[in-house]
């Protein structure tokens, strides 16, 4: 009896176990057979994404400026990587296997399944060791990707930018989900402002593949693939001419050239030095010359055209002759007696000579301090702040680069926040009345104010790209920027403008600039620095009588305006209105004019 109890209870667990299994195997065969299909599949159907090329950047003659050329990307899947290889693919690439489990550890979830990317610009050594060696490199690859180059022969680093490996933090803050890990993104420049333009859209590339991760075909002939689209391409208004011969003219100095159509506020040429030689961006970004950029104490990568915040000196002296006229104080034909010096309180400021009594044409020809120390006190600071933010002064100009500054414009609400209120007194107006003080401006900002003086009140904000073509939709799209009137009378800028032209042709600090071909009106100014030698500035237009072309030059501690910004000025002037054809600047001679 217990013998036969035995028998049924172990065939009763035995045909409880087949029910079981039989059971599970229903559910797994029949009824979720569907959806362990799809997993199976999904298995073995990798996707690959495809990024596209960013677009690229041409001159205003056509000019291909940014361009792409083919690179190859060694990447790694994670979940199929075998880290007995380690060692090997470390060596090959010349770096500690520590640079590459950072990479792979930080891959989590779903994305060990998905190639990640370990270095750019790798060389035919290593592209050849993987195919060589496929059939143990389980989960090594390598795609083509599109690096940036640079064929025009000019540098524009500040104008270009680059563009680098997405940061965590830019991750954590992206307003969508497009970039990973890994992508690449514009960091500074034209790179970064027209990011959304220049990116394009990822395609997507379903290959089948076997369990080591070799990729056997593509999936359904290819026929469920994304194609990328190529990102939008800039058409500028720099010409690449013009740009690199302001790169040379500048050289290896400290300081800023910026020049726009006054018209239309079309940027011709942009140069910022120090700079840096944008390719060492595009590869291996562990490079010694990539760590040198950052490091650098003279900071190349600061951009001295719209970031700094220099005192402009007597290039500043316009602005201060239209906010007297703006303001009622004076008039077209007022005169303001220049006796040599100037006593407020108990300091005396100098002047350059005793100039009698003047009004502002000659005030600006011959550059008297004294007649803009007592201007400067007769108007006041309310009347000083206004009329200078509507100039374009204390705000940004609205230029298409990122990180621009708005400068400094001292105001009664700013004094009272440095030194107190009721702790400062009118004469710190003496000294900001020679553009000198507490006065922040930045070379954007002075072209354009420039360029609003040459075209009798016509402010036209600053800017690099004219168009966007759409190459995969055939569209093209012209800009517009903000253009505006300044309300004042032609005969305030007449009286103004009378006196840049006098500054160069006339016995004014610029008269060493005189073009006979072309007429050049323009201010110089020589900035004080309590630290260094003092700033050279000048800011101009051309020609006087059909103003095509508005300059700002700025050296850092290069002395006096007319020796070394106002040249280098002339220069592009006139080699931008010869068609490139002229060189002047070494021709141009310092004279013993007045000097400022």
């Amino acid at each position: 009896m217990k013998e036969n109890l035995k028998k049924y209870l172990v065939i009763g667990i035995i045909a409880a176990v087949f029910l079981l299994l039989g059971s599970r195997l229903y559910v797994l065969q029949i009824v979720d057979q569907q959806q362990y299909g799809k997993d199976a599949e999904r298995n073995s159907v990798r996707k690959i994404v495809v990024m596209a090329p960013r677009g690229l950047m041409y001159d205003r003659n056509g000019k291909v400026l940014v361009d792409n050329v083919p690179s190859y990307t060694l990447t790694i899947i994670p979940k199929k990587f075998d880290k007995a290889n380690l060692s090997a693919i470390a060596s090959l690439i010349d770096e500690d296997t520590s640079y590459i489990t950072g990479i792979l550890d930080k891959e989590t979830g779903t994305n060990r399944f998905n190639p990640a990317i370990i270095k750019r610009n790798i060389d035919f050594r290593l592209i050849s060791y993987i195919e060589e060696n496929r059939d143990r490199l389980s989960g090594v690859d390598y795609q083509v990707e599109a690096l940036r180059t640079y064929p025009a022969g000019v540098r524009g680093s500040h104008m270009f930018g680059y563009v680098n490996e997405i940061s965590d933090e830019q991750l954590e803050k992206q307003p969508d989900t497009y970039y990973k890990q890994g992508d690449l993104v514009g960091v500074t420049g034209l790179e970064k402002f027209y990011e959304l333009n220049l990116r394009g859209e990822k395609g997507l590339k379903l290959v089948t593949a076997d369990v080591n991760g070799r990729i056997l075909g593509n999936y359904n002939d290819g026929k469920d693939d994304v194609n990328p689209k190529n990102g939008e391409d800039l058409m500028l208004s720099v010409d690449a001419d013009l740009q690199a011969y302001a790169e040379k003219l500048l050289g290896n100095r400290r300081g800023a050239i910026i020049a726009v159509d006054p018209r239309n506020g079309e940027i011709l040429c942009l140069v910022s030095k120090p700079d840096f030689d944008l390719t060492i961006f595009t590869g291996d970004k562990k490079n010694k010359d990539f760590s040198f950029v950052f490091n650098d104490q003279s900071h190349p990568l600061f951009n001295r055209v719209t970031q700094t915040k220099y005192p402009p000196g007597s290039t500043w002296k316009m602005m201060m002759s239209l906010a007297g006229l703006g303001s009622g104080k004076i008039t077209t034909s007022s005169t303001i007696a220049c006796g040599g010096s100037f006593t407020f309180g108990n300091r005396t400021f100098g002047d350059h000579g005793a100039y009698g009594n003047i009004g502002i044409s000659r005030a600006l020809e011959v550059s008297s301090n004294v007649f803009f120390y007592k201007l400067s006190l007769l108007i006041g600071l309310e009347n000083y702040t206004k009329f200078a933010k509507i100039f374009g002064f204390g705000n940004k100009t609205g230029i298409d680069l990122p990180n621009e500054t708005t400068g400094l414009l001292p105001s009664e609400e700013y004094f009272n926040k440095v030194y107190g209120e009721g702790k400062w007194g009118q004469g710190l107006l003496v000294s900001l009345g020679i553009g000198q003080g507490e006065l922040g401006v930045s070379p954007v900002q002075m072209v354009a104010y420039t360029s609003a003086i040459a075209m009798n009140g016509l402010y036209t904000t600053p800017h690099l790209v004219r168009e966007i073509k759409n190459i995969s939709t055939g569209k093209d799209e012209m800009l517009t920027f903000q253009t505006r009137k300044i309300d004042m009378p032609q005969s305030f800028f007449d009286v103004v403008k009378k006196g840049m032209y006098l500054v160069v042709n006339g016995g004014g600090t610029a008269k060493n600039i005189k073009n006979d071909e072309f007429t050049i009106a323009g201010k110089t100014g020589t900035a004080q620095n309590t630290n260094a030698n003092n700033h050279s500035w000048f800011v101009g237009f051309a020609p006087f009588n059909d103003p095509q072309i508005a300059v700002c030059v700025m050296g850092e501690n290069q002395g006096w305006g007319n020796e070394f910004a106002a040249p280098i000025a002339a220069s592009i002037i006139v080699r931008y209105l010869s068609k490139n054809s002229q060189d002047v600047y070494e021709n141009i001679k310092s004279t013993e004019s007045v000097r400022d």
